[in-house]
C-alpha cells in the first residue's frame, strides 16, 4: 500500500486542478522543451520589473568560468536608496532545466524596495544540454564578479545575501558551500525557499507525494538525471551539485529555510536544517502545513502564502537592520 500523503491546505488545494493544466506533477524528459516555453512566458520583462521607476533594471554580461561563455546578470537597483547597498544574489528556479534570470525576481523586489539592497540575478546554463558543473560554476562566476565589482555597481561587496527558490534554492545552498571552500565571500546569510537539495530522491516525503501536488518524485528524478546523468544517486555526487551530500556544514552563514508538509522536498529540507544546527550554525526553519511545492508562487493570496512571505521578510529585517541598530 502506498504511504498516505499529508492533506493539502484547504485554501491551496482548489488551485491544483488549474496548475496541472500547465504543469503536471510528473515531468518526464520529453516535456522539458514545452515547459521551457511555459516558464519563459511567466518571466516578466525588464520593463515590468522596473515598476514605473521603482527600480533601475539592467543586464550585464560578465566573464564566465574558465573556458566557458560569459554569464548574464540581471541587476535591479531600487530608486530612492543612496550609498553602497547590500547585494542580494539570486539564483532562479526551474529544476535546473528551465527558467531564466528574470524568473522569480519579482518576488524578491519588494524586499529590496523596503530594505534597500541591490538584486543581482544570474543566468546559468541549463541541463541536460549543460550538465553539472556548468550551472553552479556559472552561478559562482557571477557571484565572484559581483563581489569584486561591487563599487562599480554602487554596492557593498562585504554585505552579500544569497537566495533562491526550488532548484535555485538548492543551487544557492551549493553556492554557499562553494563560496566557503573557495574563499569567495562570507555571505551575511542564505535564504533557501523550498530548496531542491538531494539527488537521491529517496525520502519518505518523495514517496508520499508521488503523482500529487507540484513537482513529484518523477519530476525530481527527471531533473536530477538531466544534471548528473548516470552519477545521480551514486556515491560520488559532490555537495556543489547536491548540497544534501555535504558532510561538513560548518562555517555557513545564518540560514533561513522553508518547505511545505505536502511536497517532495519536505524531508531533505528538514534534515538539512537539522544538520546545520548540529554543525553549530544559525538556522531558522519553517514547515508550512498543507503547503505544496512553490505554493506561494501559485496562490500568493492564500493566508499561508502571506505568512510565508512575512516570515522571510522578518528574517531579512533582523539580518540587515538589527546589527546596524545595535551599532
Amino acid at each position: 500500500m502506498p504511504p498516505t500523503p499529508p492533506p493539502f491546505d484547504p485554501e491551496l488545494a482548489p488551485a491544483l486542478a488549474e496548475i496541472h493544466q500547465s504543469l503536471a506533477p510528473a515531468m518526464t524528459p520529453d516535456m522539458i522543451p514545452a515547459l521551457r516555453d511555459v516558464m519563459a512566458g511567466a518571466s516578466p520583462s525588464p520593463e515590468d520589473l522596473a515598476g514605473d521607476g521603482a527600480f533601475a533594471v539592467s543586464a550585464r554580461r560578465v566573464p564566465g568560468p574558465a573556458g566557458a561563455p560569459d554569464v548574464e546578470l540581471l541587476i535591479a537597483r531600487p530608486t530612492g536608496h543612496d550609498g553602497p547597498l547590500p547585494i542580494l544574489y539570486y539564483v532562479h528556479g526551474g529544476g535546473m532545466v528551465m527558467g531564466d534570470n528574470r524568473f522569480g525576481v519579482a518576488d524578491v523586489l519588494p524586499w529590496a524596495a523596503e530594505l534597500g539592497f541591490l538584486v543581482v540575478s544570474v543566468e546559468y546554463r541549463l541541463a541536460p544540454e549543460h550538465p553539472y558543473p556548468a550551472g553552479i560554476e556559472d552561478a559562482h562566476a557571477g557571484l565572484a564578479w559581483a563581489v569584486a565589482n561591487a563599487e562599480e555597481l554602487g554596492a557593498d561587496g562585504d554585505r552579500v545575501l544569497l537566495s533562491g527558490a526550488s532548484s535555485g534554492g538548492g543551487m544557492t545552498a551549493s553556492l554557499a558551500l562553494l563560496a566557503r571552500d573557495r574563499g569567495t565571500v562570507r555571505p551575511l546569510g542564505q535564504l533557501l525557499m523550498y530548496p531542491m537539495l538531494d539527488d537521491r530522491n529517496d525520502r519518505p516525503s518523495a514517496a508520499q507525494m508521488a503523482g500529487l501536488g507540484v513537482w513529484d518524485r518523477t519530476a525530481n528524478e527527471t531533473a536530477w538525471n538531466a544534471v548528473l546523468g548516470a552519477a545521480r544517486g551514486g556515491a560520488d555526487v559532490p555537495p556543489y551539485a547536491a548540497a544534501a551530500r555535504a558532510t561538513d556544514l560548518s562555517g555557513l552563514p545564518p540560514t533561513f529555510l522553508d518547505v511545505g508538509t505536502a511536497e517532495t522536498f519536505r524531508d531533505e529540507v528538514i534534515d538539512y536544517a537539522t544538520r546545520i544546527a548540529q554543525a553549530g550554525g544559525e538556522v531558522e526553519l519553517h514547515v508550512w502545513p498543507g503547503a505544496f511545492h512553490a505554493f506561494d508562487f501559485w496562490v500568493p493570496t492564500a493566508r499561508i502564502s502571506q505568512d510565508a512571505a512575512e516570515a522571510r521578510l522578518r528574517w531579512l529585517r533582523r539580518l540587515l537592520l538589527e546589527p546596524a541598530a545595535q551599532g
